[in-house]
């Protein structure tokens, strides 16, 4: 590990190379440039070495299945569209209630399985500055010292927070009392760990706590999936159940606040396609 200011940039290098700069938020390193032997300046980025180490085929940027990054993509997207399409009334009123309950749980499985996928692509980033890829992929890992480690965990809880309120909300028989438990605190708690996944990711991108990069990919990825997932938060608070009378502070907020968190998370899903060629 190469250390500077007490810190160390999660990445092994070369001994001839040198440590030019350290771009840290908190106790997470996010940016190390090194300068190599022949005086050239290489330069690591948390979140492009984990996104754009996989090998992509010559096809269409847009069809890349045997990249786990184009799945993680795939399920964030058919996820988000699944929360979108729920809470659109003329749906929810084509569908019943039953099924538009289970439309949004479906797509909280989706949205879990990106998840955890992103947390596989996180643990299995190479661990040398050039970047090869693993022969055998770890399904589990210990690397708290990774702010993207932190990230994706964090937002695969939160996803199995959601399944367990969109799974609640499935069953019609719930008292106020179950509605409250079961359904909005998961949702309350699923929504607390996006934003802080979310805020992870964007400092993560930023390299400090804001900076504008609207010429950057990921930068927009980061900030849709933040955006998204303050609405997400604000639909959370709206959507507070009354334990004794069932009652729903503010449906039509609660509900404008997940469909705009949705298509927040849409789109961050089909910008991480091109994501993974943009340095290329």
């Amino acid at each position: 590990m190469t250390r500077a200011e007490g810190r160390a940039a999660p990445v092994e290098v070369p001994r001839e190379w040198s440590l030019e700069e350290l771009a840290a938020v908190g106790p997470f390193v996010t940016r190390a440039a090194f300068r190599r032997a022949d005086g050239s300046l290489e330069e690591w980025t948390s979140r492009r070495h984990r996104k754009q180490h996989e090998r992509l085929g010559a096809a269409s940027v847009w069809w890349q299945p045997r990249a786990i990054g184009w799945w993680i993509a795939l399920l964030f997207a058919v996820g988000s569209a699944c929360f979108a399409i729920g809470v659109v009334p003329a749906y929810a009123a084509a569908s019943g209630p039953s099924v538009d309950a289970w439309t949004f749980f479906i797509g909280s499985v989706f949205f879990t399985s990106a998840a955890y996928l992103q947390f596989v692509q996180a643990i299995n980033a190479p661990s040398d500055a050039p970047g090869v890829v693993r022969g055998r992929r770890r399904l589990i890992a210990w690397q708290p010292d990774r702010i993207d480690w932190w990230a994706c965990g964090v937002q695969s809880i939160g996803t199995l927070f959601f399944n367990v309120s969109t799974f609640a909300a499935t069953r019609a028989a719930l008292d106020p009392t179950q509605a409250h438990r079961l359904v909005w605190a998961p949702d309350m708690l699923g929504s607390i760990a996006f934003i802080v996944a979310s805020w992870l990711a964007w400092v993560e991108v930023c390299h400090r706590w804001f900076a504008w990069r609207s010429d950057d990919v990921s930068w927009w990825i980061v900030a849709m999936n933040l955006a998204g997932s303050i609405a997400f938060l604000i639909s959370a608070f709206a959507a507070y159940t009354n334990k004794d009378t069932g009652e729903i502070a503010n449906l039509p907020v609660a509900n404008l606040g997940t469909f705009i968190g949705a298509v927040g998370f849409f789109v961050g899903a089909l910008l991480l396609v091109p994501e993974m060629r943009s340095n290329d």
